[in-house]
């Protein structure tokens, strides 16, 4: 089956790409307003760009073109924390996807206890396994739609005790949740693992 890119809709090629990147990891964003207003909003097109310093980047697309409450409130605040939510988290990570006023906090409409960060304003959310504390560095605007790439520094690393041995994250005890097309989540799954391949200098 071939489908010329340029036949789809933005619906239509967002529906076939958001089939084709998977699994993909999810960032659950807390962000605060002006008024102090605790958003929570969880995204999909989310990656890290830097390990030194350390950057993460998530996409924020526009909801008919205007700026959803995530976008609006990192470029005033400068600041946003990425939570990394578990299986355990998975139905107020879901419910949180849903448009709410800009006056209403996700947080406290869904019962989603948030705990104070150490460097940025921004709560994180108490439960989470994982929260990154961000300093926003950069945005690119993309493609007709506007879409927008936020680059936010990770000033701080918050690590549920357990989770982290000789540096690195023990991903099973994570548990963490990725999406897939359409409302498609998973686990994990089997992981497999292969010898490091090291490579000799000639």
């Amino acid at each position: 089956m071939l489908v010329p890119a340029e036949t789809l809709t933005a619906d239509e090629a967002y529906r076939v790409l958001t089939g084709c990147v998977v699994p993909r990891p999810i960032a659950w964003v807390t962000s605060l307003s002006e008024k102090g207003i605790v958003n929570v909003a969880p995204f999909s097109a989310f990656t890290f760009v830097s390990n030194k310093p350390p950057m993460v980047g998530v996409s924020i697309g526009r909801k008919a073109g205007v700026l959803k409450d995530t976008a609006r409130n990192i470029l005033w605040s400068r600041e946003f924390v990425v939570n990394i939510g578990n299986l355990d988290l998975l139905d107020q990570l879901h419910l949180s996807a849903q448009e709410f006023p800009k006056e209403i906090s996700e947080a406290e409409e869904l019962k989603i206890d948030v705990a104070g960060s150490e460097r940025v304003k921004s709560p994180r959310i108490a439960a989470a396994p994982i929260s990154l504390e961000c300093r926003l560095h950069n945005v690119f605007e993309f493609g007709d739609m506007k879409s927008c790439f936020f680059v936010g520094e990770v000033v701080m690393f918050h690590i549920r005790d357990g989770l982290m041995k000789n540096g690195k994250i023990e991903t099973r005890d994570l548990r963490p949740i990725c999406r897939l097309g359409g409302p498609n989540y998973a686990e994990l799954g089997d992981i497999i693992t292969k010898r490091a391949i090291r490579v000799t200098p000639k």
